[in-house]
Formats: structure tokens, sequence, C-alpha cells
């Protein structure tokens, strides 16, 4: 067992003051006014109920949030066509308006101390989906969103190519209370950062449930298109009720309203299709037309290539993204880049329509030589781990504080997935489970602020290691949270927090989501979704029409609690790219609690979500 490096308090990184206010190569539309919170007060989302009408053979099922500031024991009363359906106050947050027409629009009212609350009207109105035959019944609902693909082209090189609908995420552009999805557009060159060869535009756009494309943006030449260059994130930064959508740019990227970023015409992409000259920006676009707001220098330059490991640009161009409350108040943009060797992670803020970088974390900066070198993941979370109500960045096998400075590092290197949650009940605090590449350690359990090693279980093959693996609560029978994983070295059972075996291995290493009505999590894989079992695995849906993205990681769009209870919708593309396709469980559930997008770990969680290797998202608690 290895012992942490504890770096608070030390030298243990640099810190660069950063004020910059980079003035942008464009004629950068006015931020809205920003409303100012009172000093610790946490800025939070204002959504609305969410509610999920679904017509099936025995009615209509019904599902919708509670929300973080209901007051306790507050029930609901239905309304069909502005007639109450329920005879008593609804404790749940799920229905079944039995022989109702398929049709029927509802609205739901909060009832407290018995007294019927008023309503938002028409942002509380029922969203319809349509039933959908799962491999249990009926087992789940969807909703169609319409896509406009963007057209393919052709390379310098002459090579043609199309477009995939990719990595999706979730923010109220509008200020509504509802959901849009950002969306990103893969040409089918997309390249691994070890591969050459030039690939396509990248595009990000903005819709509606309903299919209104609000804008689109076009990323240019000078951004190459892969898993590890495009990471974004979409958050309300600047406390104005709606949204904004950050990214890496370059030359010619073009906003949604047409603003072209820097100049037009440079073409930085060498004859192997890496882009390793050119500045390199971080742009701050406005979440309901995709114009540009803010514009700096992105931190860290790439500088000398070879200096991250490699001299034909793999190393130097693998990007990682995140958001966090890092005053514990309101969000900040998280950018790095890196982790096979040099890490670098920047924190900025964006306030009254400026950047600010707030601080820098460079691994080769620390006064520990190569302790924080070479120890980041193809992912990394997000979450308040010394209980301070600021937040931290796990970067893979090293946590940063809030701060910006090294917290402390296992030393066990570099993974490809990561998990941080509240997996041991018998213990305080949060839990970190990562897995292992190139070393003799495997798989292991950390405590989530001192780095002490809870078990870690050996590779004892002489390769890379595991490839995949997943903590999450899958077995009723098992206190807490299970452990597994998948690859060389890979522990071949199922672990419980003290490392044993506590039955047989899951079917999947891959997503976790809440579907049915109890507490533990389903098995999330390609596009199916199953139970787990001491015996085997039990098929729940089996998703009709659709892909997963991301070739052997096989995840959906994304999976997240986004419209109805607390349970998680998934989202994939459907197989010819012309829609998204939410599903949503139609299982009840007497569980009845907020949206988890209402607890800050998972809500930023779900923003990270689309970074690198997608990973599931985990709140701050233990639900059960």
């Amino acid at each position: 067992m290895r012992t942490s490096t504890v770096g608070r308090g030390l030298a243990a990184a640099v810190l660069v003051a950063a004020s910059v206010s980079t003035s942008v190569p464009v004629s950068a539309s006015a931020a809205p006014p920003e409303q100012a919170g009172a000093a610790g007060i946490q800025q939070v989302e204002r959504l609305d109920r969410g509610l999920v009408s679904v017509h099936t053979g025995g009615g209509n099922y019904l599902s919708w949030r509670v929300l973080a500031d209901d007051a306790p024991g507050t029930a609901f009363n239905v309304y069909r066509a502005g007639t109450k359906v329920n005879a008593t106050p609804i404790t749940a947050s799920n229905y079944v308006d039995k022989g109702a027409p398929a049709n029927a629009d509802y609205v739901v009212r909060p009832v407290v101390g018995g007294v019927e609350q008023a309503t938002t009207a028409a942002a509380d109105e029922s969203l319809r989906f349509t039933a959908t035959d799962g491999d249990v019944g009926i087992a789940a609902s969807t909703r169609d969103v319409p896509l406009q693909i963007p057209p393919g082209g052709t390379t310098p090189s002459g090579e043609n190519y199309t477009y995939n609908a990719n990595d999706a995420s979730v923010g109220d552009l509008d200020g509504d209370g509802q959901y849009e999805i950002v969306l990103k557009w893969e040409p089918s060159n997309a390249k691994d950062n070890s591969q050459s060869g030039y690939t396509g535009n990248v595009f990000i756009d903005a819709y509606r449930l309903n299919g209104t494309r609000l804008w689109r943006i076009d990323l240019g030449r000078n951004i190459r298109a892969g898993a590890h260059y495009t990471q974004f994130q979409v958050f309300d930064y600047d406390g104005d009720g709606r949204a904004e959508v950050v990214m890496k740019t370059a030359d010619g990227t073009r906003s949604g309203t047409g603003q072209v970023i820097g100049s037009s015409s440079a073409d930085h992409r060498n004859s192997s299709g890496y882009i390793l000259a050119g500045p390199e920006f971080l742009t701050v676009f406005r979440g309901s037309d995709g114009a540009v707001l803010a514009t700096a220098d992105y931190v860290p330059p790439r500088g000398n290539v070879a200096s991250w490991g490699d001299s034909y640009g793999n190393r130097v161009d693998r990007f990682l993204a995140g958001t966090a409350y890092v005053d514990g108040s309101r969000p900040s943009i998280i950018m790095a880049r890196g982790y096979y060797t040099r890490s670098v992670i920047s924190a900025w803020d964006f306030r009254n329509g400026q950047l600010t970088r707030r601080w820098t974390f460079d691994s080769n900066s620390s006064t520990n030589g190569s302790t924080w070198a070479g120890q980041g993941n193809h992912n990394l979370s997000v979450a308040d781990v010394d209980a301070d109500g600021r937040d931290e960045i796990i970067y893979g096998a090293m946590t940063i504080d809030d701060n910006g400075y090294g917290m402390y590092t296992t030393r066990l290197g570099h993974g490809d997935a990561l998990h941080v949650g509240d997996f041991v009940p018998s213990r305080s605090g949060l839990e970190v489970f990562d897995i292992h590449e190139g070393g003799t350690t495997g798989v292991s359990l950390h405590d989530a602020r001192t780095g002490a090693m809870i078990f870690t279980k050996p590779n004892n093959t002489g390769g890379e290691g595991p490839g995949r693996g997943v903590a999450g609560d899958i077995y009723a029978g098992n206190a807490g949270a299970e452990f597994w994983a998948f690859g060389g070295g890979a522990p071949g059972n199922l672990l419980n927090a003290s490392g044993n075996s506590v039955g047989r291995i899951p079917s999947s290493a891959n997503f976790l989501v809440w579907w049915d009505g109890d507490a533990q999590r389903e098995l999330l894989d390609g596009t199916h979704i199953d139970k787990y079992g001491t015996s085997g695995d039990t098929r729940l849906l089996t998703g009709s029409g659709v892909s997963s993205n991301n070739g052997s990681k096989s995840t959906p769009a994304l999976s997240a609690d986004i419209l109805g209870d607390w349970r998680e919708e998934v989202i994939w593309r459907t197989s010819d790219n012309r829609n998204l396709r939410i599903y949503s469980t139609t299982d009840t559930t007497g569980i009845s609690r907020p949206s988890l997008m209402q607890d800050r770990q998972y809500r930023v969680a779900v923003a990270w979500q689309n970074t690198a290797y997608n990973q599931p998202p985990h709140p701050s608690f233990r639900i059960g």
C-alpha cells in the first residue's frame, strides 16, 4: 500500500495570479447585466417541474421534479385540462392517470400544509413522451429531438467525410426553467491524438427539446476533431439565469451569430493534420444565440511541443474541462492540458462580461519535483472533498485544492476511469475509485480528503492495466457501493469497500443509471440497460434505432436527471443522426427526493460528463 504525498499548505504547485481580460479579436457583444449574490450564498439554477406525460396501456404516466426549495412534506395535485384528477394530495413525484386520453395536457401544483400553492403556468405544463416496449413490459418512454446534420466535406488530402451526433450537455440557455441540449457534431474522420491525418471541422449546436435549433458554432479548421480536443462546458457562470457555453477556440472559429475569432484565412494544420502552431483561445459564448461574450488566450499555451512528452503532437493536445465552485458560491470554468507527463489546470471566472484567470496549477512548477507529474486521467471529477464548502479538482491520482495548490497525490499514476462519491456508508466523507495503467496497482479506492488508501488490487499482468472501471451501488445485498473493472490486471469479481468479493462481476463496466424504482443503480452500456443479479443480469431496456458514441467506450450522448423525478434519462443519437432520442423510465417509485441536478456535485458532474473518456455522474450523497 502506497502512502499519499500531502501538499496542502506547501508550495506544491505554482499559483499564477491572473487578472487577464484579453481583448476579443472580434466585435463581441456585451454580456447581460450580472445578478450579484450575497457572499456565501450558492448560485443555483432555477428549474421548472420538468413534468413528463407518457400514454401507456394503463393510462398516462406522469413524473415531475421535487425541487430543493420545496417545503418539507410537500405533496402535489395533478390537473388535467384544468380539472384535478387525484383524490388526495400525492406524496410521491409520479402518478398514473388511468383511462386518460393520449393528448391530455397536465399541470402539477404543490400542496404545503394542506394548502395548494400557485404554479408557474406554461413553464410547468407537461412534456409528452411516447411509450416504448422494453424487454420487460413497458419499461420506457421516448421523445425525439430533431437535428440538422452538418454537410460533409473533403480534406486537403482528398478524403471525404460526413457527420455523427456525438456528446451532449444541457443547460437553461434562455432562462425559462427548462433545459436545452448542446450537442457536438464529430466528423467521420475524427482522430485520436496518436493518429495522423486531417479531420473535418467540429460543430457545436444548441436545440430546444422541440427540435428548434438556436445556433451553430463552427470551430473551424484550426481545431482538430477527436475525443481529446474539444471539451465544452455548459453552465450559468455569470449568474444571470441563463447558461453560457465555453470551449477552446482558434483562428477561424465562427460564432452562432457569425462573429469570427482571430483570422478567418489562417490555416495552421501541418502535413500530418496536426495543429501545433497559431494562437489558442478560451471563449465564452452566450447560450441564447451563440454570440461571443469574451475571449482570452488559452492557458497554458502549447509552448515547446516536445516538453509535453513527444514531438509529433500527441500529448500536448490532450485537454480536460470542468466546472467547479472553487469559492464556494459561484461556478468557475476549469480548463486543463496534459496528464501523461506535465499537467496544467486553470480556473477562470466569467463575471461582468470579462474572463479573469483565478489560478493555475502546473505540475512542472512543483517544488516536489516529479511528485505531481503523470498523475492525470483521461477524465476528471469535481467535488468538495474536505467539506469546507469549496470544490476541489480530482485529477486522476492527484487532487488540487480549491485555491489551486496540490492537495495530495497517491502516486499511482494515469488511468482511464474515475469515480468520486459517498460510496462507503461506514466512513465519513467521500471516496475516490480509480483504475491505473502501467504500474503494479490495477485498481484503488482512497479517501477523497486525505488520499489515504482504503484498498488496492494489483495489476499482475505486467501489461497496461484495466481499461474500464465502475463504482456504484448496484447490489442491495451489500452496504454501500460496489467496485469492479475490466481489462488486464482487473479483479475478476464484484468488490465491497474492503476489497473483498461480494459476487459475480457484472456484464459491463461502463455507465450507470438510476432507472427502476429502487435505490440501486442499473448498468448502462451501449444501447441497453441491465439490472445486476447474483446469477446473471436482467435486460430492462434495449434502445430501438439508436447508436452509442465514442467507439469501444459505447457511451450515450448524455445520461442525467434532466426531466421528471430523480431517476435519470438517457439520450442516444438515432442511427441515422436525424434525432436525439431521450429515454425516460415509466417505472413508478416510492422514493421521493429533490432532483439530482440540484445537488452541486451531481450538477457539475453532468457538465464534465462529455470530457474525453465520458464517466457517469455521482451525487454527493447516497440514495437509500
